[in-house]
């Protein structure tokens, strides 16, 4: 077995989240109708450190319940800002943001699976948020102007990303001087043995991609970006050892918070 290659990454993410956006209920990152960890998904979004206030404040079926943090948290939004969501889903945190802008700015949600942004551009439209727009794209390439976006925030998608080196490039490339990353994702503490890194599932399940604490603040310093922080949230590995059937992953992953700015 070897790891697969760029495409066949993309195609099996892009038809894998887009069966979830079709789905009923929340989908999490193995699969599961009850989240990435198991339970009520709005359980799980508590134990990301969501509010239940903020999960009833979203539009039905935006929770698909894909995180492994809040982003949200740390990302210190400010009025009038524009604030991009890279991975963008249903829109889950993009609404969140929204509401913290209280009428101010804007949100722009990008996410390559066709299915996600008609659900989200949905939800938007019936929910009255007006200053929420769901572009279709790659976050490898993003459908953002130059110097346009405050702050960019996204949660558990950037592992999912074959390319990450131009994931961040792109990410500098729309910030504005002075903007920044708030974003949540799952990252390796030590290398992740072949099995867990070559399988298209665990890939897909938010596993096989994550990068190493090191590699990735040297993508993100090769970027461009300084000021780079990576917090490591050591409790996330009790419901990360219960994505996908190998209880080991929780021996090579764990949730973090990771900041960065654009000078």
């Amino acid at each position: 077995m070897s790891t697969p290659n760029t495409e066949t990454v993309k195609d099996y993410v892009r038809e894998r989240y887009g069966a979830i956006a079709e789905q009923a209920g929340p989908q999490g990152c193995g699969g599961q109708a009850t989240g990435c960890c198991g339970g009520q998904a709005e359980t799980y979004s508590e134990q990301l450190g969501y509010s239940a206030a903020d999960v009833a404040s979203v539009p039905a079926g935006a929770d698909r319940g894909h995180g492994c943090g809040n982003p949200l948290a740390i990302a210190s939004i400010q009025p009038g800002e524009t604030v991009l969501d890279l991975g963008s889903g249903a829109g889950f945190d993009a609404f969140l943001a929204a509401r913290q802008l209280a009428g101010t700015g804007r949100v722009l949600g990008v996410d390559m699976t066709a299915a996600m942004v008609a659900k989200a551009r949905r939800n938007a439209a019936k929910s009255a948020f007006p200053n929420v727009e769901f572009r279709l794209g790659e976050i490898e390439a993003l459908p953002v102007a130059d110097a346009s976006v405050d702050l960019i925030i996204s949660n558990c998608v950037i592992n999912l990303s074959p390319e990450k080196p131009r994931v961040f490039a792109e990410a500098f490339r729309v910030l504005k001087s002075g903007g920044r990353l708030a974003i949540s994702d799952v990252v390796a503490t030590q290398p992740l043995p072949a099995d867990l890194r070559e399988q298209l599932p665990l890939i897909g399940a938010c596993i096989g991609g994550a990068s190493l604490v090191e590699e990735l603040k040297a993508m993100l310093a090769a970027a461009g970006f300084t000021r780079v922080d990576l917090e490591l949230k050591g409790a996330s590995k009790k419901f990360i050892a219960q994505w996908g059937d190998d209880l080991r992953v929780a021996d090579y992953l764990v949730s973090a918070i990771i900041t960065a700015w654009k000078p």
